[in-house]
Formats: C-alpha cells, sequence, structure tokens
C-alpha cells in the first residue's frame, strides 16, 4: 500500500492464441547494379512488415560472403507488389503476415544463393588466368593548345604473389606510361604509299618526362594463392598497358563538358555536342574538338 487514496495491484493473466500460417507469395530480384528489390505479398500498416523482410533479405543473402557487403542493407529496396508481379497475394491479417512473408523471402534468397555460389566458385577458379587492376586518374586539359596534363593517377594492380615486387612495380609503371604514348601521343603517319612519314621523335611523339603523371600512385595488391600460376605470381608487362585508356577516356570527358559549355554560351542545343575522339588523342586533334577556334 502506497497511499491511503492510492492504491495498486498486480495480476497475472497466461494466454494462448492460436494462429494460421499461411502460404505467402515473395519476390527476390539482384539487379545489375547489385541492389535487391524485394516484393512480399503483406501490405505495410505500420506493423513493420518490410523492416523484417529488408532484414531478412540481408541476412540470408549474406551466405554469399561477397566483398563490399557492409553497407548492404542500404541497397535492399521493398516494393510494394500488385496482381501483375505476384499472383495470389493472399491477406494482411492474422498477426503472421510479417513471418510468412519472411519465411517466402528467406526461401527464395537460399535459391539465390546456391546459384550465386557456383558462379563465385567458377570465377574464383578462372581468377587464375586472369589479370586485373584498376585506375583513377584525374586530367587537365589545356583548351588553347589541346595538351592534356595528368594530375594524378592511383593503380592498384594484381600480382597474385609477386616473385619481385620491385620489378613489378617498374614494369606496371612503364607500361601504364607506354599506354599513355599509344593512347594520347603516337601518331602512325602514312602517305600515299603506304610508307610511314615520320623518320624520328621530332614528328613521332613518344613518351617523355613530362607524360608521367605529376602524382603517380601505384600499389601492388597480393590477392593469395593461385595454383595454376607459377608460385602464385601474376604476368605485369602487357596488361598494365590497357590501363592507360582511362587518359583518353578522361580527355574525352573534358573536352565533353567544354563544348556543352560553348554551346550554352552560344544559346544551342547541348546535344548537338556528340563528336568521336580518335586514338591517339593527339593536342591538334583535341584542340579541333574544343571547338574554340
Amino acid at each position: 500500500m502506497c497511499n491511503k487514496w492510492r492504491q495498486r495491484g498486480i495480476s497475472r493473466v497466461p494466454i494462448v492464441h492460436e494462429v494460421l500460417l499461411r502460404s505467402n507469395p515473395g519476390k527476390v530480384s539482384i539487379l545489375g547494379d547489385g541492389s535487391v528489390a524485394v516484393e512480399v505479398g503483406g501490405i505495410e500498416l505500420g506493423q513493420g512488415l518490410w523492416t523484417k523482410v529488408k532484414q531478412m533479405t540481408a541476412f540470408s543473402l549474406s551466405a554469399i560472403k561477397c566483398d563490399g557487403m557492409g553497407d548492404f542493407l542500404d541497397k535492399i529496396r521493398i516494393i510494394q507488389a500488385n496482381t501483375l508481379s505476384l499472383i495470389q497475394e493472399g491477406l494482411t491479417a492474422g498477426s503472421t503476415t510479417s513471418e510468412c512473408s519472411c519465411e517466402a523471402v528467406r526461401i527464395c534468397c537460399n535459391i539465390l544463393v546456391e546459384r550465386l555460389t557456383r558462379i563465385k566458385e567458377n570465377l574464383q577458379e578462372q581468377m587464375g588466368s586472369v589479370e586485373w587492376g584498376i585506375l583513377i586518374l584525374e586530367v587537365e586539359v589545356n583548351l588553347l593548345t589541346g595538351q592534356t596534363t595528368i594530375l594524378q593517377s592511383d593503380i592498384i594492380y594484381d600480382c597474385g604473389q609477386s616473385l619481385n615486387p620491385a620489378v613489378d612495380l617498374g614494369q606496371i609503371e612503364g607500361a601504364f606510361v607506354q599506354g599513355i604514348g599509344f593512347f594520347m601521343l603516337e601518331e602512325y603517319l602514312s602517305n600515299s604509299d603506304g610508307l610511314v612519314i615520320p623518320g624520328g621523335t621530332w614528328t613521332y611523339k613518344i613518351p617523355t618526362i613530362e607524360t608521367i603523371p605529376r602524382q603517380f600512385n601505384v600499389e601492388i595488391m597480393n590477392s593469395g594463392h593461385h595454383k595454376k600460376r607459377l608460385l602464385s605470381s601474376k604476368a605485369s608487362g602487357e596488361p598494365p598497358l590497357l590501363l592507360a585508356v582511362l587518359v583518353h577516356c578522361a580527355t574525352r570527358a573534358v573536352i565533353k563538358e567544354a563544348r556543352k559549355q560553348l554551346l550554352r554560351w552560344k544559346g544551342l542545343n547541348e546535344s548537338d555536342s556528340t563528336f568521336q575522339l580518335e586514338v591517339p588523342a593527339t593536342m591538334s586533334i583535341v584542340k579541333k574538338l574544343q571547338c574554340l577556334l
């Protein structure tokens, strides 16, 4: 008794409530960008149905164990289904819609995990014969002269278990600079007889010290054991040359924006800014495409 005029009481009442489990449809779609779209038969009424379904999807698909799944929950979208996408949706009642919908989604995810696991294993086997690398760079283009300057490049290259990291590092750097020459400098001119016109570096421009990125970062990644390679090492000679195509792509992006800006100044339609950037994209070609002169 806490007060003469205020009394308290405690009671305990057990309950048994029978619920009916019923079939609920569900559909899980993995899209090309890695996001996931989920549809279930139940309707979100504030009972937290979509929240539980979203969590069940993330939990079930996490069995694939792929890299970059830290923020996987943010890549899942719940879409309100209709009779065109899910036939016989069922009803939202009986206090079991969330559980039944989650079970439907779990079954869908298990099927997807089984399929994707086989694909993942096949890809891992093929990795022994595939070289890969990634490059991010920043270029600066002089709109008046057409000169392209690489301000910074960051390369990550898979060498497996490198036999000699110092040698592989030099191969990666050299191949990349050689690729810059191919995509941006080395114009192979010939006359009507099919003879090569350039007789030396005065007219045939090869990479120089000015071609090298101002800030040149290269990192060798150790991708672990590869049973099909010599001591698990991977090649580092020619493959990094292909990364230099990004210099050409970045230059093209600069030209595209410059042309759009010029068209806006003239009050013209920006859709007329289509063009083709040749390889190699020499200074004269870049300057001509700017349309400033």
